[in-house]
Formats: structure tokens, sequence, C-alpha cells
């Protein structure tokens, strides 16, 4: 028997994993892999700073599995092709009659698994991505829930009558202190720790210490008011069971407390699993199509230069710009402002929101295809549950409701150190009356791109 890591790099509740111990009982060591497909991950637009964040898991998990006995390659394999053809060599070579791995949600990753067993091997798979099995939350037509907030309602009444299944930590002996790269700065993702910090400090201090602002903090981008688990749920490091059942032990009535601020940081999970099942059900959206076809025809502008200044963070909304330049520079970006720059690409600009989509797998410590797609197509008015085409957000709104004194923009455009407060959302005006060059001019004006997005959007 041969165990598949994927993305699922934990010994913490890994369904995959606990088969394949009660499974083998050999003295000798037992046998696991991890593929390193670099190709393959750029391929699917996957940053760099993830790339090194797998690659820095994968090599700490390496560690931590000798201490039961299991031997973890790490295979360098550049595409999926090559993939399957090393499965087939290992498993002939050594006449292992059973892969073991847990599933994923993704078009080409069933594709993929399903040329494995083509090839006549044996492919055991388990689910271990979500909290609830996909595919169990369903309407009364046993249909896929298209508003996310009767899907909320069932799923909290499937969790609240069924439970969930939580299978523990293999019992391994954690090595973060030899395995991190903490501190060594020519690692792109050194600035986030490994899984084991997460686990025994960063989330039972989230619980303790910020929770309760949660849902009056989680706007304000220049307070570091969520958890940060973000990229740790994107690489399968941490467990969606392991966090849900953290935070239940930490407020045993979570599930019934609707309107407390602990609520709504659960409601950021569900928002998670409603978008994977949504995947799960829906497998051309990973095939970049809107989710709503009467877009999908829809013939988006393109102006290099208006994207450009997107992704570079000229656009002369401060806001916006600065958004820009802390995913540029930090390959994460505050869940507010996603959604502000989303709207400003499509709405503000017309321009097609799988560009966008495919900018932000490209720098994003975080990058998943349903939480992505999802959070770009609610923002283009394509999507499922979508904001409806008329409402478009105000980058000058946003920011004087959730950064009013500028705090947020002045840490990643310091060129605008010394604009006044009231006048830092949109200092233009103020730039020329005081003949001032710290800053490029607006690429376009709001309310006339307004009425050209409704124009646009209505069909």
């Amino acid at each position: 028997m041969l165990l598949w890591f994927r993305n699922d790099l934990r010994s913490h509740d890994n369904p995959a994993l606990e088969y394949f111990l009660k499974n083998n009982m050999s003295n000798a060591p037992l046998k696991a892999i991890f593929f390193i497909s670099e190709q393959q991950w750029q391929n699917h637009d996957w940053s760099a700073i993830k790339i090194d964040f797998i690659k820095r898991h994968a090599k700490a998990l390496s560690q931590e599995l000798l201490s039961i006995n299991i031997d973890l390659e790490l295979v360098i394999a550049p595409t999926f092709g090559d993939q399957i053809i090393y499965l087939k060599d290992i498993c002939n070579e050594n006449n292992i009659s059973e892969v073991v791995a847990n599933s994923e949600v993704e078009f080409n990753e069933q594709e993929r698994d399903k040329a494995v067993v083509q090839h006549g091997i044996k492919l055991t798979l388990f689910e271990a991505d979500v909290i609830v099995p996909k595919g169990r939350v369903l309407n009364l037509s046993d249909q896929m829930y298209k508003v996310f907030t009767p899907f909320k309602r069932a799923w909290l009444t499937y969790v609240k009558q069924n439970g969930f299944d939580y299978l523990g930590k293999a019992q391994t002996n954690s090595v973060e202190k030899s395995t991190s790269t903490s501190g060594i700065t020519e690692s792109p993702s050194a600035a986030w720790p490994l899984v084991q910090e997460v686990e025994n400090r960063i989330l039972p201090t989230f619980f303790n210490e910020k929770i309760f602002n949660y849902h009056s903090h989680r706007d304000i981008p220049s307070i570091k008011g969520t958890s940060g688990l973000s990229p740790y749920l994107a690489a399968g490091v941490i467990s969606p069971r392991y966090v849900l059942r953290s935070l239940i032990n930490a407020y045993p009535d979570i599930l019934l407390a609707s309107d407390s601020e602990e609520f709504s940081w659960l409601n950021e999970l569900i928002w998670r699993e409603f978008y994977r099942n949504l995947m799960f059900h829906e497998q051309r959206l990973c095939k970049h199509q809107c989710f709503k076809e009467s877009y999908q025809s829809t013939y988006w502008h393109f102006d290099k230069a208006l994207f450009d200044s997107w992704c570079e963070g000229k656009t002369g909304y401060p806001l916006v710009d600065a958004a820009m330049r802390q995913l540029n520079q930090t390959g994460w970006m505050h869940n507010r402002l996603r959604m502000v720059v989303a709207s400003f690409l499509t709405k503000h600009l017309l321009i097609d929101w799988r560009l966008g989509e495919k900018y932000f797998m490209s720098q994003l410590i975080d990058g998943d295809l349903a939480s992505n797609n999802g959070g770009w197509q609610w923002a283009a008015s394509t999507g499922c549950d979508s904001q409806p085409y008329f409402r478009i957000f105000n980058p000058i709104r946003q920011s004087e409701r959730f950064d009013p004194n500028g705090h947020f923009i002045r840490k990643y455009l310091p060129e605008l150190e010394s604009i006044p407060d009231k006048n830092i959302h949109f200092p233009h005006v103020f730039i020329e009356k005081n003949n001032l060059k710290t800053y490029w001019p607006a690429v376009v004006e709001h309310k006339e791109a307004r009425l050209k997005a409704l124009a646009f959007y209505k069909i």
C-alpha cells in the first residue's frame, strides 16, 4: 500500500492517513509520497509564495512522519502526466496493490485520478477538505443551493443533527523547531509560520483575544482582526473539521448563537463550504465559465494600460492602490479589500473577471480555486449568489468607511503621508490645489464609470 499526500499535508484529521495506518501492520518503514509539480502548479497560476509555503510544509511533514514509521518521499514530477507515470512504475516495481489518498474537487485533479485508475492502479479516495461531505446539503429538490443563506441554514441543521467526523491527530512528534524556516528571509513565505504554531498558539490566541471583536474589526484593513487561517486551509495543511472542533470546544453554543461575534467568524467557514460544494456540483466553474450563463458570451472590454494600472496599484483611487500593493508585496489581501478591488476591475474598468481571478491566484499565498472563483464571480455579478449588477462599490465611500483616518492607505502609499485625513480618500483636488506631484491621476471617474457599468451589465 502507498499513501499519496496531495492538498492535505498534515497528520491532523487526515482520513487517508488514518486508513493507511490501520491497514498496515508491517514493522518495515511505510511508504508515502508527495509530488512537487511546479510546472503543473504554475499552469494553474499558483503563486511563488504559495509554492514555497507548500514545500516548507512538505519538508516539515516528512520529518514528523518518521516518528510513526512513515517514509515520505518528496518526488519531483513536473506535471500530472509525470505523476501518473511515476505511480505506475513504483506500483509495478514494488508490487503495490493499492494507492490511498484524499480526493480533490478541481476538474484537472479529478481527470488525473481517472487516468490513474485507467492505468490499472487501485486508488482509494477519502474526503478531507470540507466539514460536511459534499453533496449532503441539498435543497428539497435534491439540488445544490444557489444562494448562500439557505445553504447556511441547511448546513447548520445538518451539523446539529448529525455532527461531523473528526479523526484527531496521528501520534507523531512535532518537529517545527527543526524544520521551520521562520526568520529565513530568502524564503518567500517565511512570514507565515508552520501549521504547528498555528494550532498551538495562533488559533488559541485568536479564540481567546480577538474573536470577540471579529464582526466589528474584520472589515478594517489597518487592524489585524482576522485569524490568518486562509493560507493553511487553502494548502490543506490544517483541517476545517479541526478548526470547527476547536471553535466548538471554545464556544460550545456556537451553532445556536447566530447573532454572536464568534458566529460571524464561523460564517466564513461556511462560505468556504458553500463554494467547494458549488464547484463539486458545477465542474464548469473550473473551466472559466460564468455561473450565470447569460453572461458567458459577454464581450468584456480590455485595455492593457488600465489593467496594468490595476495590477500595479496605480488607479488613482488610494484604497484600491493600497490594497493591490498589499497583495503584490505580501501575497495576501484583506477580504474587504478583495471585494473592493474586484468590483473596481469589473465594474469601473469593465475588464473580464477571469483576468482578475488569474492575477489573484498568481500572487496570493491563500489562492484556492473554489473560493477565488466564487469571490470573483460574486463581485462581477456573474456567479452564484452574486451581488446584483447594479450594486457597485464606491471605492471612495469604502475608504471613508473602513479606513477613515487613512492608516492603511498611508502604510502602502507612503507618498500620500502628508495628505490630510479628510482628503486622503481621493486626494486629487488637494494635490492640484497645492501644486503637489505625489500621486497619479484617477484612471476613471466614478460616476461616469458607474453609469457605463449599469448599461454594460443590463442584459
